[in-house]
């Protein structure tokens, strides 16, 4: 077992032996009982579990090419991270809890994981939605791209801001996974754009692509719209066969 990191917190501040810590309800993650702003930053600290499971059921429903590329990145990411951990070898903060995956906390593997989904969602949104669209993007779609993309850097940031709240991290080991996330988001990008997109039309055409259902929506700018007036021209159809 390594030893404890020690981070240099005030001990008057924070003291273990009179700290009782609670667990979120069906999960190993802990707070400090009473503590209202440590239980919210718990449920934050889970985010990373929220957007696989959303990625799972994306997958699961939409049987989308780039969506099933972004996860395999997500993937990649988290095992570059238990590589890491294993040969750094560095240990959690003193001030830990009793249940924790892995003994090692460098880097913080929330960190890294929103670090390199955030980093990815933000060059998604104004180089991949920006190449599919028109130049002439309208007001209302440059707000989007902006809400989207600090709506994800600030997640981001809250879920790395949690994990030292709640002392499962040093600053050093969240800042480290949030920056090397974020570095492997860069290069995941430009091989699913430059290498892996062209390739999706053929993967689409494939026998077991279609026993499976997969799709490549890369030339349709804006899916939610065409999968509506799809629908509706569909049903309009069949409802004047019925009559």
């Amino acid at each position: 077992m390594a030893a404890c990191l020690e981070t240099g917190w005030n001990e008057a501040e924070w003291d273990n032996a009179e700290r009782t810590w609670k667990a979120v309800s069906l999960t190993h993650v802990e707070y400090p009982a009473g503590d209202f702003f440590g239980k919210i930053l718990a449920y934050i600290s889970l985010i990373p579990v929220f957007l696989l499971v959303s990625f799972a059921t994306l997958i699961a429903f939409r049987r989308e090419l780039h969506t099933i590329t972004f996860f395999c990145g997500l993937l990649a990411n988290e095992i570059v991270n238990w590589v890491l951990k294993h040969v750094i070898r560095q240990p959690r903060p003193c001030k830990g809890h009793d249940v924790v995956f892995s003994e090692y906390g460098m880097p913080s593997s929330h960190s890294q994981f929103m670090g390199f989904f955030a980093i990815y969602l933000v060059l998604f949104v104004y180089i991949r939605i920006q190449y599919t669209c028109s130049s002439s993007s309208s007001i209302i779609d440059l707000a989007w791209k902006h809400i989207v993309s600090i709506t994800a850097l600030l997640t981001a940031a809250l879920v790395c801001y949690s994990r030292v709240y709640l002392h499962y991290h040093s600053s050093q080991q969240v800042v480290t996974g949030v920056i090397v996330g974020g570095l492997l988001a860069i290069p995941w990008f430009v091989i699913t754009q430059l290498v892996l997109t062209p390739l999706f039309p053929i993967v689409a055409s494939w026998p077991i692509s279609e026993r499976l259902m997969l799709r490549d929506s890369t030339l349709i700018p804006n899916v939610l719209w065409f999968e509506y007036t799809s629908a509706r021209a569909e049903a309009r159809a069949r409802q004047r066969k019925l009559q």
